[in-house]
């Protein structure tokens, strides 16, 4: 497709685009810093849940960012995403996809070398802002394995653009979450998607099931505690994304539980 011949054309499909990831964030909560919008919206499965003993969940997130106005998106340069304080993420005996593997490779291809190592799936979205060009949005089907930082647990993240054809790897490092959110995902952006590209919207999936030593084990596992019964909310994730002139916008969410 061309970018620049077509101008009105390119700037509606634009437009189309962005109505649809506006109406596809309406149900999610949001807070707004002056021009810039940031939503999140997901869900625990099963929400029925032990109160003490970890059960194996599957968590889904849809979130993402927008201007009031219509403008441009400022650049992204770290996301943090929190997950529950209940909740345990375990990769003791799965399989680690080097990045490497990753590299310059279309879904199938990432697939194959690093199958052993997948934790879940989900779709991104980008604005690219080129010169001399409208702005257009660019979509990539997304895998997540798990890896590694040198020395610390990651989720890596395996994003593949169509249009333009484009391959993303970003790794989230793993670690200890603060106040209610006891795991934290951490992307620092960097050159990973470089100037013209502009962060927009996420939509993912982790979940996986596997075995050690014989044992049948969950990637992510959580509880409920509330008494026997009965239900409760509990806090479920976070967002946030830090731009590179330094401001800081983000949003969490709770969701309901009920003990078992």
């Amino acid at each position: 497709m061309r970018r620049t011949a077509g101008g009105a054309v390119v700037v509606s499909i634009a437009a189309v685009v962005l109505a649809c990831l506006t109406l596809g964030v309406a149900s999610a909560e949001r807070s707004q810093r002056g021009n810039l919008i940031v939503s999140l919206k997901g869900r625990l499965a099963p929400l029925k849940l032990p109160r003490e003993r970890p059960a194996p969940v599957a968590i889904h997130l849809v979130g993402g960012l927008q201007t009031a106005d219509g403008s441009l998106l400022p650049r992204v340069r770290r996301i943090e995403l929190g997950l529950p304080g209940q909740g345990v993420l375990d990769t003791r005996g799965l399989p680690v996809c080097p990045q490497r593997l990753l590299r310059n490779t279309k879904p199938p291809e990432a697939l194959a070398a690093c199958r052993g190592a997948l934790v879940g799936h989900g779709r991104l979205r980008a604005v690219v802002a080129l010169p001399n060009q409208e702005p257009f949005m660019a979509r990539a089907e997304m895998r997540a394995f798990n890896g590694r930082i040198g020395k610390s647990r990651a989720v890596v993240l395996h994003a593949y653009l169509n249009d333009p054809p484009a391959v993303v790897v970003l790794p989230f490092r793993i670690g200890p979450g603060s106040g209610r959110f006891g795991t934290a995902l951490v992307a620092d952006l960097g050159t990973a998607l470089g100037p013209s590209v502009r962060f927009a919207h996420f939509q993912i999936e982790l979940s996986r099931r596997f075995s050690r030593g014989g044992q049948a084990r969950s990637y992510l596992s959580a509880t409920c505690p509330v008494p026997e019964g009965t239900g409760g909310f509990f806090s479920l994730a976070r967002v946030e994304f830090t731009l590179v002139d330094g401001r800081r916008i983000s949003q969490g969410i709770a969701r309901s539980c009920r003990a078992r």
